[in-house]
Formats: structure tokens, C-alpha cells, sequence
């Protein structure tokens, strides 16, 4: 009889050894981004590179696994990003009503992430399953925090959507957007921080941990956000994760500046995620705090989403105002989130907001890491498929 094995089986398997170029695999996509590339000196020296040895890079970061065709935050999706060549994973931390800490983007995102609609669960939503009616779209709201741990491992991770149309529960859960794929969406384990850091380290990963903005008032029960920040870093060190292995993030630069004051050795490495809205990214006057004061404070490195570190100058794609004041200011850079977009024909939507007229394409995607690599001079990209990243960082032979 056949015997038959689970896809966290099979990845457990063939990452099993410690991580070396020969047990990378990109998979077709790299070579297709490729392909779809207009003729120029970069696509040449790209094309060089298909079907060569690929090295493991910090460049390479997993953004929430592998979300474009796995359930995001699962140790599937993890495992996913590892075989594509991701150096650092990423673990969104938010916390259970027992206050303990888990991977998930968001504390109020569980009923498009998992399947806490379709079991007893659902009871303990913040709010049930609304559905549609007229032009009010169908809703829910379950919480990390509405749960206990036990209850959270529980559930299964789906990929990551809702049908604002549905009228039932069974059709709100398949909410896929058609760019992405339900061939592995079936069967997502969930984890705790703490299994997180236990899987990466088996797997030879560094890590990057976001701290969640809780969607609860803070205390929650007593919980503060200063004990909220400092249990996040408590985990590594329980651990026995080095602070050199631990890139922890945050879009609150309380929470940064807390790490600095309070632990210094991690906060010295922690990501200033710069999500300020009322900031132009060609309008110095508008960086409140400045670079330099961000420096001052001891922030030493920041990561604003793509689209602000580029700009256009006669049709070319350039570095924006942003992206020389941090670097003038003596700030490492980061950038999020590259194949969160879908197909790029029609300009590349939010990410890709600054450029839009130079983007008609999945080619223009290598373009603009090239000059976000070469120009902008960013450390690592945060991608839903780590092989597209992986693949560049290693032809161009960085870390």
C-alpha cells in the first residue's frame, strides 16, 4: 500500500539537513519573470543565472511565509519560503485572550486566515458572520484575543481572504483572490511564537518579528504594551536566539524605542517600519521625525513600503527624496512587499503607486529590484515569494 504523506511532511523532509545552496529550488517563476522582461543588459545578465547554484541570503526575506500560494503564517508557508532561499522569516506577533503570543498579521484577522467560522469557535467572535445584504457587504470580527492558545492551535490556516458577497459562511470562507492559489490552502498548521522561533532555528533562518498594533484597548487585563514589547524579546532570549539573529519590527516607534532603552542588543537591530501616512516621499519637510532625528534616537534602520523609495525621472525609475535623506542620515534601508500585488499589467496598484507609468508588466518586477538593490542600496526586500528575491540577490552575489 502507497503510503501518503502530508506537504508539512514532505517539506519537513527535504529540509531536514542543514540549509545549502544545492537544496534550494525557485521553482519555474524566477526564469518566467525573466522571460517576460524587455531586452536590456540586466535581463542578459539575469538570463546567465537561470539554473545556477543558489546561495541563501538576507536579502531574501519572507514575508508572513509564503502567502502567494501558501496560507500565510503556517509552518507550511515557512517551510515553503526556507526551500526558496529566504535567509530571515518573519513572525507577526499578536497575543491570545491568555496572553500568549502568536504568528498572525493582525489580532482581528482570523476569520479570513483560519477557519474559526466553520467551528464552535465562532461563538467566541468579537462579531459573528454577518452576511450580505444589499450594498452592506458581508463581515466578521475574530480575534486573536477572543481565544486561548489551545483554542488558536485549534484552527486551520486558509489563505488569506473573504467574500464581501457571501450569504453563507461557506462561501465568505473562499474569498482567494484568482492570482493566488487554494492547491495548498487546505491544510495550514498554525503556531505560536514560540514554535516559530523553535522551527526557524531548526531550519537555520534568522528572524524577524513584527510586534502587531493589538486591536484591543491596551492594558489588555492588566497587559501592558511595554510588557506586551518586552515579552516578544523574552522569547528569544529564552530561546538562546543571540540579539545578532533577531531583527525585531514595529510600525510604533514607541515600541522601537522601548527595545533601544530596555535592550539594547536587540534594539540596536530592531526595523522602524515607516507606515506614516501623511508623509510625501519627495518632500523632506514632511519627514516628522527626520532622519537625522530618527538616527539621534538610536533607530538604525527603517523600511517604508517600495513605492517611497523610488520615484520617476523621465521615464526611469530612480531613487526618491526618501530614500537619499535616509541614506545621507546614515539609515540602512528595507522594503516591503514584493508579489503582494498580483498580475502588474495594469500599473501595479498600491506598492508600485509612485512608478505606475512605468509599470505594464510582471517583467518591470526584477527591474525595480535592481534599482531598489543597486541605487536605492536596500538590505533586504520582504516578498510573498521568497524565490523571486533569492534568485536576484544570488546572481548579483549579495549577502
Amino acid at each position: 500500500m502507497r503510503s501518503l504523506f502530508s506537504i508539512s511532511t514532505l517539506f519537513t523532509c527535504l529540509l531536514a539537513a542543514p540549509a545549502v545552496a544545492g537544496e534550494i529550488d525557485l521553482g519555474p517563476r524566477p526564469a518566467w519573470l525573466v522571460s517576460q522582461m524587455a531586452d536590456s543588459p540586466l535581463k542578459e545578465k539575469l538570463k546567465s543565472c537561470l539554473g545556477q547554484p543558489v546561495k541563501r541570503t538576507q536579502f531574501s526575506i519572507s514575508h508572513r511565509g509564503a502567502p502567494l500560494q501558501f496560507p500565510e503564517h503556517t509552518e507550511e508557508g515557512y517551510r515553503a519560503a526556507v526551500l526558496m532561499g529566504a535567509g530571515i522569516l518573519e513572525c507577526d506577533v499578536t497575543f491570545t485572550s491568555d496572553k500568549e503570543l502568536v504568528c498572525r498579521h493582525s489580532q482581528n484577522d482570523l476569520h479570513t486566515t483560519t477557519n474559526i467560522l466553520a467551528t464552535d469557535l465562532a461563538a467566541k467572535c468579537t462579531a459573528g458572520f454577518t452576511p450580505a445584504k444589499g450594498d452592506d457587504p458581508a463581515s466578521a470580527d475574530c480575534r486573536t484575543s477572543d481565544i486561548t492558545l489551545s483554542e488558536y492551535k485549534s484552527l486551520q490556516g486558509k489563505m488569506d481572504g473573504g467574500n464581501k458577497k457571501a450569504r453563507t459562511v461557506a462561501d465568505y470562507l473562499q474569498g482567494t483572490a484568482p492570482w493566488r492559489t487554494e492547491l495548498y490552502g487546505q491544510h495550514g498548521t498554525l503556531m505560536s511564537h514560540r514554535e516559530a522561533i523553535a522551527l526557524f532555528k531548526d531550519l537555520g533562518v534568522k528572524f524577524t518579528p513584527e510586534l502587531k498594533a493589538p486591536k484591543v484597548d491596551m492594558p489588555f487585563e492588566g497587559f501592558t504594551q511595554a510588557e506586551y514589547a518586552q515579552k516578544m524579546i523574552d522569547d528569544y532570549k529564552a530561546a538562546g536566539i543571540p540579539p545578532e539573529a533577531v531583527y525585531a519590527q514595529s510600525f510604533n516607534l514607541d515600541d522601537i524605542r522601548y527595545w533601544i532603552e530596555n535592550e539594547p542588543e536587540f534594539g540596536k537591530q530592531a526595523i522602524f517600519l515607516d507606515g506614516r501616512r501623511d508623509l510625501d516621499p519627495m518632500a523632506p519637510a514632511t519627514f516628522s521625525p527626520s532622519m537625522e532625528e530618527l538616527k539621534t534616537m538610536g533607530v538604525n534602520t527603517i523600511a517604508p513600503p517600495l513605492f517611497a523609495l523610488v520615484t520617476l525621472e523621465e521615464g526611469r525609475i530612480v531613487p526618491s527624496a526618501y530614500a537619499r535623506a535616509a541614506r545621507e542620515a546614515g539609515l540602512n534601508l528595507i522594503t516591503w512587499t514584493l508579489e503582494r500585488s498580483g498580475p502588474l499589467s495594469s500599473g501595479g496598484g498600491w506598492y508600485y503607486q509612485s512608478i505606475t507609468d512605468a509599470i505594464d508588466g510582471d517583467g518591470k518586477m526584477l527591474e525595480v529590484v535592481d534599482v531598489l538593490a543597486k541605487d536605492v542600496g536596500v538590505k533586504g526586500i520582504f516578498s510573498d515569494w521568497p524565490a523571486t528575491t533569492s534568485f536576484y540577490a544570488s546572481c548579483m552575489g549579495l549577502e
